[in-house]
């Protein structure tokens, strides 16, 4: 089984991140025959204008996968930029890619409708989005809720490339098991990120960048600590029973607690006896449990910078290989020169 993920470089990761997508992209290295994980820098482009910006968000996003566990001997982390094949074939597939279809995407039109600018690239996303993942014949794509549409595009855009330039090719056999003909490129099945917590975010909603109420993994300790003891709490007496849940208190308790621990502080907060002070200082603690070993590792990472480059370079090099036959397959089928095996860009 052939797995692969992309994350955009874009702001810093926090414990929705982490929870909700990372650990469980992390876990597939694990199972999966093969992991690719890129980093999508040509997709950032929609709303990163900042080069300097990029190039360190890309930096940023290859540190904290390596710190928080991604082993490059068991997966693939790679620059979307690093391979020359992606844009090629993203304009090979947006020739076969009907108007309507990308007229119905969910994402475009929730960005426009925040102001983002609707301009060529952010409509033609999913054509990206979709060369992503057909180059290198994914088998499963792990992808939350509000990504499942752009892979169920990747899936029609296959199909249409595959009967605009595979002569004999059945969509309703996209194998080939009865035809004989496979599809150039294969359409892959869906893996829909389950939340495995609810994360709240220090105002009680959910957790997210754009609200300003996340608690990044990688913050300095006194910053991390202001957060937690920001939790938003009234002022009940420390003797007195604390409000009925839900509580955004509560809920990082549950989220960041096993569960023989988090059962003592549900008895203290129905009985009384413990401030909020004491549940929050506990947090801290807890965080530093969990996540201390992923933000020394960072910080060592962080001044060898080198060896960071390294891995994307290797990890390209590989996905490169991985997707040789099949370009090979699409440069054959449609006719065009395409990009040579020319070096890898630092």
């Amino acid at each position: 089984m052939r797995v692969l993920s992309g994350v955009q470089p874009s702001g810093k990761v926090h414990l929705g991140n982490y929870f909700g997508a990372l650990a469980q992209f992390i876990a597939f290295q694990d199972s999966a025959d093969e992991a690719l994980y890129f980093i999508a820098d040509y997709h950032a482009l929609t709303t990163v204008r900042d080069g300097a910006a990029l190039r360190q968000g890309s930096l940023d996003v290859a540190l904290d996968y390596l710190a928080l566990g991604l082993d490059p001997a068991k997966a693939m982390l790679f620059r979307q930029s690093d391979i020359p094949e992606i844009p090629a074939l993203a304009w090979l597939l947006s020739t076969v890619t009907p108007m309507g279809l990308l007229e119905r995407g969910h994402s475009y039109k929730d960005k426009v409708a925040r102001g983002i600018s609707a301009d060529a690239g952010l409509f033609t996303y999913p054509v990206l989005m979709a060369a992503d993942i057909l180059l290198y014949g994914a088998d499963v794509v792990p992808v939350g809720r509000d990504q499942k549409q752009h892979l169920e595009f990747a899936r029609d855009i296959a199909t249409k490339f595959n009967v605009a330039f595979q002569p004999g090719y059945d969509p309703q056999d996209p194998t080939g098991a009865a035809s004989g003909v496979p599809g150039i490129l294969k359409l892959p099945d869906p893996h829909t990120l389950e939340a495995t917590a609810v994360v709240p975010g220090l105002d009680g909603q959910k957790m997210s960048k754009s609200y300003g109420n996340t608690i990044e993994l990688f913050t300095p300790d006194k910053a991390l600590k202001k957060r937690f003891m920001s939790i938003q709490t009234d002022s009940t007496p420390v003797e007195a029973p604390k409000p009925a849940p839900p509580h955004t208190l509560l809920s990082f308790l549950e989220l960041l607690c096993e569960a023989d621990e988090f059962s003592e502080h549900q008895r203290s907060w129905a009985e009384g006896g413990m401030g909020y002070g004491h549940y929050k200082l506990r947090l801290v603690e807890r965080f530093h449990e969990l996540f201390g070993e992923a933000r020394a590792r960072r910080a060592e990472l962080e001044r060898d910078p080198d060896f960071v480059i390294d891995v994307l370079r290797e990890g390209a090099a590989k996905a490169r290989a991985i997707a040789a036959p099949i370009w090979e397959a699409v440069v054959e089928a449609t006719g065009v020169a395409g990009p040579g095996p020319e070096t890898l860009k630092g």
